[in-house]
């Protein structure tokens, strides 16, 4: 029997969690090209949050884009300075390129880069329009409404 892995998926976006923790029944396995590390959070019912590793880089050296259902973070370091010579080089300096499916109205809120980490606060924002709203029911026998008691 195959099973499937899903954890390649459930890596790469954001809000679809109640549907992948049903799909995903396969082990979870780290895929060696997901670099840099990163981590996905729930930080409460319609917040998430996702924290990077990218020891080295500066803020100007990291751009987010948000487009559509599309998270894109990509780093690129800048040349090292002349005359520098590594005798051994530990910390990774290569250029990363990591995109995100988002779920629908899920919207980037703010992103940070404090002690190595890239944290990238997320939110979903349901438009008004398309919240459930209660509808009133009237009488269709003349009977005035509650509405219309009061207004009358």
């Amino acid at each position: 029997m195959r099973h499937l892995d899903f954890s390649p998926l459930y890596r790469s976006t954001v809000g679809f969690d109640r549907l992948f923790d049903m799909l995903d029944s396969a082990s979870r396995t780290e895929a060696s090209n997901n670099w840099p590390p990163y981590n996905i959070e729930r930080t409460g019912e319609d917040r998430y949050r996702i924290t990077m590793a990218v020891a080295g880089f500066a803020p100007e050296e990291i751009n987010i884009v948000a487009q559509g259902n599309a998270l894109l973070v990509t780093g690129q370091k800048k040349p090292d300075e002349e005359g520098v010579q590594y005798l051994h080089r530990g910390i990774a300096a290569r250029a990363f390129k990591q995109s995100f499916d988002l779920a629908d109205h899920v919207k980037v809120v703010g992103a940070g880069l404090e002690n190595g980490l890239l944290t990238i606060e997320l939110a979903r924002e349901i438009p008004e329009a398309m919240k459930p709203r209660r509808i009133d029911i009237r009488s269709t026998d003349g009977a005035k409404t509650v509405e219309h008691a009061k207004a009358a």
